[in-house]
């Protein structure tokens, strides 16, 4: 095994790792030895990494391959390369934001993620990059430059978790940590082909907790997703809105994902989201191509019709505005134009807002939240697109590119963040030049293991032309 994966490491699941470790048939220090020459490959063009780590990596290697040795391995996850994005805290290590401003925090703790990963020895590569406050829905930074797509330089990678995504298509090892308050893991999820899950609300810790943003994992594979859900989705007292969810069986006794029972699975077909941007056709031509591979298979599929309505997108907009010029506003005048030029015209809005306004504004997530749970209630999954087009140019800040306008491609996913509702993406389809379109699976509250068994279900019998070829992207 080892010979015939000598030259493909980087392209290996978080479960073949193990499996070959166990059977010695590859160490971790071969792997993180192979990854970190991946990224010296595709960084200089990528540029998915804030901060790398390959002596700190190889040190951290060299002790799984110890654990491994003696049949004491911390996890099955033990050895596996994994990233994490800029705003999950690494002691010691910065916390710029994506922005070029002076004096980033630097956490003296690790976050709830952190720990879990080096927990379960899972082996850090390094941070990934973000836009300047994780609100563009793309890799442009005023300190980090432009993070490009592994399928193709000249597209998007997606944002707010940019690196991360860029990092996992690429082959920076098959695990990843993203952040998402409205669709930040699933937006580059769709434009690099991925398999992400924005968990529940509360199940993955966080340590800086706030409405609607939560951490989860971007891999290749849904079966590596849930696999990397065993170890961050663990209870920490440090998230004071953490629920008490009930286990979840992530893995059959097997290891394996397991197959759900799509015979008479309640399946919702949304195709219009009722706020923003129109849906592009290829784009809606794949999800529904997907929604019918439900139906073929003994699903129940309904179309759903839209549940929000551009009022509640404009006013989570603007809150989200005041939200950002309240920070912007408050940094020293010298320090403001250090801020990206796009994110400045879009927080500046903020400005014209008095306290009724805001709280109208603010209004518009509690019943965007309450549209949601009651047009999604009594269905198993609600598929639709991640986002109404394809990925744009690098160097757009944003798909529709004015920040006067509101957020036109986030009506499909943050309804979800509002929610606390999980939603995964899978590949299901690809423009005709190439770039990935995924589906989105959103289920109840607390249905995370449910919803990766129906987007691994889907993976694992969705048409050749869906299907992403990983070794293709060098």
């Amino acid at each position: 095994m080892a010979a015939t994966l000598s030259t493909e490491i980087h392209l290996l699941s978080a479960r073949e790792l193990g499996a070959a470790y166990a059977a010695e048939e590859l160490s971790p220090v071969e792997v993180c030895a192979a990854v970190i020459r991946r990224i010296e490959e595709r960084e200089p063009v990528l540029n998915a990494l804030f901060v790398f780590n390959p002596e700190e990596a190889l040190q951290g290697a060299r002790a799984s391959e110890r654990r491994w040795s003696i049949g004491s391995p911390l996890s099955a996850l033990d050895g596996v390369p994994t990233t994490v994005k800029e705003n999950v805290a690494r002691a010691g290590v910065p916390m710029p934001g994506g922005t070029a401003l002076p004096g980033p925090r630097v956490p003296a703790a690790n976050a709830p993620i952190t720990d879990r990963i080096l927990e379960s020895g899972g082996i850090i590569m390094g941070s990934t990059t973000m836009p300047d406050w994780g609100m563009l829905s793309s890799g442009v930074s005023s300190l980090h430059g432009v993070t490009r797509s592994a399928w193709n330089p000249a597209w998007t990678t997606g944002g707010s978790s940019a690196g991360a995504g860029a990092a996992a298509a690429a082959g920076y090892g098959p695990l990843h940590v993203g952040t998402d308050i409205g669709g930040s893991i699933r937006l580059p999820g769709t434009w690099q082909g991925l398999a992400t899950i924005k968990p529940s609300a509360g199940l993955i810790p966080l340590d800086v907790p706030y409405l609607g943003r939560t951490a989860g994992p971007m891999a290749r594979t849904a079966a590596d997703a849930a696999l990397f859900m065993t170890v961050l989705a663990r209870p920490d007292i440090r998230d004071y809105t953490a629920r008490p969810y009930p286990a979840m069986d992530w893995l059959d006794p097997d290891g394996g994902i397991g197959r759900p029972d799509i015979r008479g699975m309640k399946v919702a077909l949304q195709t219009g989201a009722g706020a923003g941007a129109d849906v592009d056709p290829e784009v809606l031509a794949a999800v529904e191509a997907a929604a019918e591979v439900f139906a073929m298979a003994g699903a129940e599929v309904t179309h759903l019709d839209a549940f929000i309505d551009q009022n509640m997108l404009d006013g989570l907009d603007n809150f989200w505005r005041t939200r950002s010029w309240a920070d912007y506003s408050a940094l020293p005048p010298d320090h403001q134009n250090l801020v990206l030029p796009y994110i400045i015209r879009w927080c500046s809005r903020g400005a014209s807002f008095d306290g009724a306004a805001t709280i109208r504004h603010f209004n518009c997530i509690d019943q965007m939240q309450k549209a949601t749970i009651a047009a999604t209630a009594g269905f198993d999954v609600v598929l639709s697109p991640v986002a109404p087009m394809p990925a744009f140019a690098a160097e757009q800040p944003m798909p529709v590119d004015d920040p006067d306008s509101t957020m036109a491609h986030i009506a499909f996913t943050v309804p979800f963040n509002m929610s606390g509702q999980p939603a995964a993406t899978v590949n299901c389809g690809f423009t005709p030049d190439g770039r990935p379109i995924g589906v989105q699976l959103a289920g109840p509250v607390g249905a995370d293991a449910k919803i990766l068994r129906a987007a691994a279900w889907y993976e694992s019998v969705r048409p050749a032309s869906a299907v992403p070829n990983w070794a293709a992207l060098d």
